[in-house]
């Protein structure tokens, strides 16, 4: 089912995102450069590993995991995270843990683009990406 997701996808709208990494913690000028960004992300699948590479002009990231299995993640932002992806009514779910927080980042496909919606709280944040 991650086999949806496969692609290159280039950022094309942001809501909210500077009060989602305000939520995170992330400072002002990291939170400044970051909403100024368009990332492109490359999702990929290999037997039964995922792999989520985002690449900005600011900073790259490579994160590969395996459904279903929590695993220790290392944020853009430098948070250290207790990690479980799953699919979930053909969304991908990604929970984040760390210090007795949780956000949620989930991607779906919708209409040729990839929507993706990052949760902390009641702060929500949706990032619109088509393919490239």
């Amino acid at each position: 089912m991650a086999e949806a997701f496969v692609g290159t996808w280039n950022l094309k709208e942001s809501e909210n995102f500077d009060d989602y990494m305000k939520a995170l913690g992330v400072g002002f000028a990291t939170r400044k450069v970051g909403g100024l960004t368009k990332p492109t992300t490359i999702i990929s699948v290999d037997g039964g590993t995922v792999t989520v590479k985002t690449q900005s002009s600011v900073k790259n990231t490579e994160l590969s995991f395996k459904l279903d299995e929590e695993f220790e993640e290392t944020t853009a932002d430098e948070r250290k995270v207790k990690s479980i992806v799953k699919i979930e009514g053909g969304k991908m779910v990604h929970v984040q843990k760390w210090d007795g927080k949780e956000t949620s980042l989930v991607r779906e496909i919708n209409d040729k683009a990839l929507i993706l919606t990052l949760t902390l709280g009641d702060i929500v944040s949706t990032r619109r990406y088509e393919k490239a």
